[in-house]
């Protein structure tokens, strides 16, 4: 079997779609951390949010946005929203193949929770001229 999400599209997998539009479908999560937990992803197979092409991702985020109000107007009324891409599997990407999570809120100690760890290397400005240097020059030489 080839990417489980691909398979969704092909019909292969069942799953419980939400709606979609030209170049991306949104479903329920099958393993949700909420009530409500939707994925959206491109019917094209991208890896990740870094390899989608930008009209492709304006068709993600739309359909995030259809969705999200959605479930806001449902009986599940969730009191907010975290809206999740992990890239790689450092990050937490399970499925390779680029997913926008809604992942609906009802209280601040249940579903998904972000935590936070700080990993400095160097000063702010630092890691600024970095970046910078790079997005100029097209290359980073240390």
């Amino acid at each position: 079997m080839e990417c489980v999400f691909c398979e969704i599209i092909k019909g292969t997998i069942k799953a419980n779609i939400v709606a979609s539009n030209a170049n991306a479908i949104a479903f329920l999560d099958a393993t949700p951390v909420s009530d409500g937990h939707v994925l959206v992803i491109p019917k094209q197979h991208y890896r990740d949010l870094s390899s989608c092409p930008i009209d492709v991702l304006n068709d993600v985020m739309k359909l995030v946005s259809e969705v999200t109000h959605i479930i806001s107007d449902s009986k599940l009324r969730p009191w907010g929203f975290n809206f999740v891409s992990n890239e790689g599997k450092i990050a937490g990407q399970q499925v390779m193949h680029f997913h926008m999570h809604i992942i609906p809120k009802y209280s601040k100690n249940e579903g998904y929770e972000a935590k936070f760890g700080n990993r400095f290397t160097g000063e702010v400005q630092e890691t600024y001229a970095i970046i910078m240097k790079t997005k100029e020059n097209g290359k980073y030489d240390k």
